[in-house]
């Protein structure tokens, strides 16, 4: 097996001929149907199958994970699938294996699911998603993952402040006063750590927002489990709350009450969410700067880069740090 961290890939070189190659690699017979689906990070393609449905083929960034990363995140999606919790584990190929190698990409294939977006607003819904997140976390807590990372602040936060920095991504003009507020929200976030104490970590979705959420008349289905990683459980609870504090207490409350059916949620978690929060903000910056020369990435994100663009993030990470400073959220 290639670790694609080794090669010279690129997705300049990732034509529809050299997809349904790969595809027809693994055994199957494609019918030259090819959509691209909404993804950047990796590339993601449905592709028609003769005489049977069509499959999802996920070719990974190259350097971005090693072989040993990604086969945890296939062993995980496949324990949730034994657990009979509704997810695309990646189909195994000849000789049993799940990541494949051709071109000089890695890919893997997956079944399609389909799916609508979940109404995130509805009680019904969040109780609904807390019942499957929390078995979920159940199957995670089984086992730890060696190979791939943990959310903590090294990675989310001080080295993405670091690269934006040294990369000069932020205009001269805008720099110190990003600076400034990039290190008080650090700074906050640290202080929201240390509230919490040592909560316990787990194998996580990681990513588990609407848009990785497919539903259904029977529930919630999981897909996309790249960012999989070790970390506390809120990390795959926050991203369903939204809106006013007022609104994310009562979507928390939602949330816990179905989640608490399956598996017990340590409270001190909760002041976490706004440390998560930015965290995840200021590793976004960072990862849209890391993939610039990416051709599909100043097509998708325009407004990167921009003067507008850093003061909207320093305007956020001071709303951040007032809310970092505020008692954490309690279910309603």
């Amino acid at each position: 097996m290639v670790n694609n961290s080794e090669t010279t890939a690129s997705y300049h070189d990732l034509t529809p001929d050299l997809i349904l190659d790969a595809v027809d690699s693994q055994g199957f017979r494609t019918d030259g149907r090819l959509l691209a689906l909404n993804s950047y990070e990796n590339r993601v393609y449905q592709v028609g199958i003769e005489d049977a449905a069509p499959l999802i083929a996920k070719f990974y960034r190259p350097g971005r994970w090693s072989d040993e990363a990604i086969g945890e995140e296939h062993r995980f999606a496949a324990e949730l699938a034994e657990a009979e919790i509704p997810c695309a584990p990646a189909l195994a190929g000849p000789g049993g294996r799940t990541l494949h190698e051709h071109g000089g990409f890695r890919f893997a294939l997956f079944p399609r699911l389909r799916g609508r977006a979940p109404e995130l607003e509805d009680r019904a819904t969040l109780e609904w998603m807390g019942r499957f997140l929390a078995r979920i976390h159940v199957v995670g807590s089984q086992r730890t993952f060696t190979a791939r990372p943990i959310f903590d602040i090294a990675s989310f936060g001080d080295e993405p402040r670091e690269f934006l920095l040294q990369a000069q991504f932020v205009p001269p003009d805008l720099e110190p006063a990003w600076r400034s507020i990039v290190d008080l929200a650090l700074d906050a976030v640290r202080r929201c750590f240390a509230r919490a104490g040592d909560v316990g970590m787990l194998r996580l979705h990681g990513d588990c927002h609407a848009g990785n959420v497919l539903w259904t008349d029977d529930g919630p289905q999981f897909v996309d489990f790249d960012d999989s990683r070790m970390g506390p459980a809120v990390q795959d609870l926050w991203m369903l709350l939204s809106g006013e504090r007022e609104d994310m207490q009562r979507q928390l409350g939602w949330v816990l009450a179905g989640y608490e059916q399956f598996r017990d949620f340590d409270d001190r978690e909760l002041h976490l969410v706004e440390a998560l929060r930015t965290l995840r903000l200021i590793h976004y910056s960072a990862w849209i700067a890391r993939r610039w020369d990416d051709p599909a990435f100043p097509v998708a994100f325009p407004w990167f880069n921009t003067p507008r663009y850093w003061q909207d993030r320093i305007l956020e990470l001071r709303e951040q740090v007032a809310l970092m400073d505020e008692p954490p959220l309690r279910p309603a």
